[in-house]
């Protein structure tokens, strides 16, 4: 199948590029990917998050159907990996939509918010206010870390700084989907479930992942890894991949660390890089690119170079885990702080051998460093399958350039019970004009819900 025209002009009108902060830092990539492997295992994270964990409502709106509900609480990662979230994204704020007459039981479906989409207007006006007209249902949307009221002073627009960001955004979401879900069972809502558009439907699926119970899922434009994302789709065309490179090569924690702790290992694994890089090279036939994208750090001088690397060793924060997170008690104060500093003049200084910094294979090497790193964090097979598959139904586009499925494993690889429903057309013609397709599957998830676990709240 083939990739949408529009798909691929759209993107050439978007000039903000990714990433122009590069990895993050190696200590912060470590935590995270530790923190991952807890995450990912649903049975380790039962007491992550209290029952009881407090959630604040603040300003109730009234309108002709419905209430619209401004709440807030304090993220749990900041309680968890304390300082890996900016200052400005430690609140977690939300609206809760609820309609003022039910047609039946009281179902809630939470939203997570795609790329770009910034505060509560466009998911209330495109998904929450038509689903209390057509159906009764009451929405909860959540705001992104990195987004609207949450967005970090020197980030530009919906342009993460650090690919890490994308990962703490994904872990946080997953502890904050958590509390406001446990948040809705105590206040007797029924049936509850889970959605989201592109982005947004990778996070909810992660934070599906992790509860414990039968839960609707509905990810919409989004597949089993972000790896292709920003491999080979279309967005990749935006990563500033001359920053990603220089980093990698003159830091060697990166090749030399962080590569370790990179679990994932199934079928369409980073290790299987020679196919990812046909994807990349028809790609850029596709786009008409003259190879631009692939400068790298051949436009540095020497001089410059010597400035920005310095002579020195490195220092390094090891950033790992002083403790595995207790499977029972309240853990509302756990701390996942890092180890002391060190310093180590062999494995962690940076790479001066210009030979490493202009080598042939740094483009290469840098895109299968992103693979790995997207798809320790991203891929749904590294995570715990959703406690029943069947209730999950994916709405995808044939001709998506943004979310490519060449090269990965399906969701029904993974999910094996679950349902794909696919859309003609592309990414950015299915936002437009499908949402009405994404509010049936919601409702069609819900109702399969509702017929296997009647008696289950």
């Amino acid at each position: 199948m083939g990739v949408s025209r529009l798909d691929v002009f759209y993107r050439r009108l978007l000039l903000t590029k990714l990433f122009i902060g590069g990895w993050g830092k190696p200590e912060d990539l470590k935590r995270i990917f530790e923190f991952r492997k807890i995450i990912g295992d649903r049975e380790r994270c039962k007491s992550l998050v209290p029952q009881d964990y407090p959630v604040y409502i603040n300003k109730t709106e009234d309108l002709t159907d419905c209430q619209i509900h401004d709440g807030f609480f304090i993220s749990p990662l900041e309680y968890l990996v304390p300082g890996i979230l900016p200052p400005e994204a430690v609140k977690a704020r939300f609206q809760f939509i609820v309609p003022k007459r039910w047609q039946k039981n009281r179902p809630v479906c939470i939203h997570l918010a795609g790329t770009g989409d910034h505060f509560f207007w466009r998911r209330r006006t495109l998904m929450a206010r038509p689903m209390i007209k057509e159906a009764g249902m009451a929405s909860l949307l959540l705001e992104n870390p990195y987004y609207g009221y949450r967005k970090p002073k020197d980030q530009r627009r919906s342009s993460l700084k650090n690919v890490s960001d994308l990962f703490v955004m994904g872990g946080a979401l997953i502890l904050e989907s958590t509390v406001l879900l446990r948040w809705l069972e105590r206040d007797g809502y029924w049936p509850l479930g889970m959605t989201g558009i592109s982005m947004g439907g990778y996070m909810a699926s992660l934070a599906v992942t992790n509860w414990p119970k039968p839960i609707p899922l509905i990810p919409c434009l989004s597949w089993s890894t972000a790896s292709s994302v920003f491999t080979t789709g279309v967005l990749s065309k935006a990563v500033n991949w001359t920053e990603l490179e220089k980093q990698y090569a003159i830091n060697s924690v990166y090749e030399e660390e962080i590569i370790k702790l990179l679990e994932y290992c199934g079928a369409d694994s980073f290790k299987m890089v020679p196919e990812l890089l046909k994807n990349v090279e028809s790609l850029d036939h596709l786009l008409g690119l003259s190879g631009d994208h692939k400068v790298s750090l051949g436009q540095y001088s020497t001089a410059q170079m010597e400035t920005e690397v310095g002579g020195g060793p490195e220092g390094c924060r090891a950033g790992m885990i002083e403790q595995q997170l207790s499977s029972s008690g309240n853990n509302r104060g756990t701390s996942l702080d890092t180890l002391p500093s060190c310093s180590s003049h062999h494995s962690q200084q940076k790479k001066t051998d210009s030979a490493n910094l202009w080598r042939p294979s740094l483009h290469k090497e840098s895109i299968s460093f992103m693979k790995g790193v997207m798809d320790e964090c991203t891929h749904m097979a590294n995570f715990s399958v959703p406690v029943d598959t069947s209730l999950i139904i994916v709405v995808q586009a044939k001709e998506d350039a943004y979310i490519p499925r060449t090269g990965v494993l399906s969701l029904q690889e993974i999910w094996p019970e679950c349902e794909v429903r696919y859309l003609n057309g592309g990414h950015i013609s299915a936002y437009l004009f499908k949402q009405n397709v994404f509010r049936q599957a919601i409702y069609d998830a819900f109702n399969r819900f509702c017929l296997k676990y009647p008696n289950l709240h």
